[in-house]
């Protein structure tokens, strides 16, 4: 049985939705939940809201990291912070996995110099699925780390194939490299370099991806820097949003009728939309799995967070990253810390 460590104070409708979100788990999901935060505070809200703590364990701490506050202050001023509490019972071995909805950069941060990076990873990344005409494909890095190597987007594609082939059932993942052309010359040398070493890496490497083909493209992995990734992301949430609206709008109205012999498509497609249908993003590299979810998840979004970090245990996420690494021959520039 899995125990999944979550961040009771933890993004905007904590602690809530991320208890209802773990009642939920415990029920459907079979896991077992340690709850970060004030323990006064996580009882108040339960029994005003009716929710059951059974199955759950509440490690106290009153402090919670601000939102607002420098990611680094997560391994000094934060350091008793619900998310730093919950990182430090990773790491120690209370837990199989961790879950927030709070700060990305101080997740990023504490995951690093808290639980430790994977061996031979350079660099934590932030890789959210995100659906696509051809089914779901992982993006990655998605905002952690602006300025890269190319041999830290090698490990990208390394860690995202491990996931993608462990969490996801996917055999052989296919990775494309983002980038402004499909010729193997275009880009950067970021680009460039990245194209020859991921040729040379064993992977199924399909080549260059332009972003208007990223969501029609047959790829399960996209790898890019952090810059560029998180561009990516925003603008592939904003639009997600834009045709939400828009198909609200198209069938209201006179177009009602056509609505109701519509309903079963239109639903599954803002199923595909929705953000909550994944629970979050999985931050690749640390030792153990860590889920950030999304600063406005509400109660299912949450509970769809702690699956996939059931996912990620269950999968042996970590131990096929160690594979594939241990397996490849990477220029190797930086010496690793974790």
């Amino acid at each position: 049985m899995a125990r999944i460590i979550v961040d009771a104070f933890g993004g905007d409708n904590a602690p809530l939705e991320v208890l209802r979100g773990c009642e939920r788990a415990v029920k459907e999901l079979g896991v077992q939940v340690i709850l970060t935060g004030s323990s006064e505070k996580i009882k108040e809200c339960a029994a005003a809201n009716k929710i059951s703590l059974g199955g759950m364990e509440i490690e106290h701490t009153d402090d919670v990291f601000d939102i607002h506050d420098e990611p680094k202050e997560i391994i000094k001023s934060g350091k008793d912070s619900s998310m730093a509490v919950g990182l430090r019972l990773l790491s120690e071995g209370r837990g199989d996995a961790f879950v927030s909805a709070g700060s990305t950069g101080a997740l990023v941060m504490g995951a690093t110099f808290i639980v430790k990076r994977i061996k031979g990873i350079k660099r934590v990344a932030p890789s959210p699925i995100l659906p696509g005409d051809k089914g779901s494909f992982m993006l990655l890095d998605a905002g952690a780390n602006t300025e890269c190597r190319a041999e830290m987007l090698v490990q990208f594609a390394v860690m995202g194939s491990a996931y993608m082939e462990r969490v996801m059932g996917v055999k052989s993942p296919k990775v494309g490299l983002l980038n402004i052309g499909a010729e193997e010359t275009k880009g950067r040398e970021l680009e460039i370099e990245a194209y020859r070493l991921l040729k040379e890496s064993g992977l199924n490497f399909c080549g260059n991806v332009e972003a208007r083909d990223v969501p029609n493209a047959d790829l399960d992995v996209v790898v890019t820097d952090g810059f560029t990734g998180n561009i990516v992301l925003k603008l592939y949430e904003g639009v997600a949003s834009f045709f939400g609206r828009k198909v609200k709008w198209l069938y209201s109205g006179a177009g009602k009728l056509g609505a109701l012999f519509s309903l079963g498509k239109i639903k599954k497609f803002s199923r595909q939309m929705d953000y909550r249908e994944t629970g979050g993003s999985v931050l690749l590299g640390v030792r153990k799995p860590v889920i950030k979810a999304h600063g406005s998840s509400d109660g299912y979004a949450f509970f769809n967070a702690i699956r996939q970090a059931q996912k990620c245990v269950e999968g042996n996420v970590v131990s096929a990253i160690e594979e594939y690494v241990s397996g490849m021959s990477v220029p190797d520039k930086e010496q690793n810390n974790g």
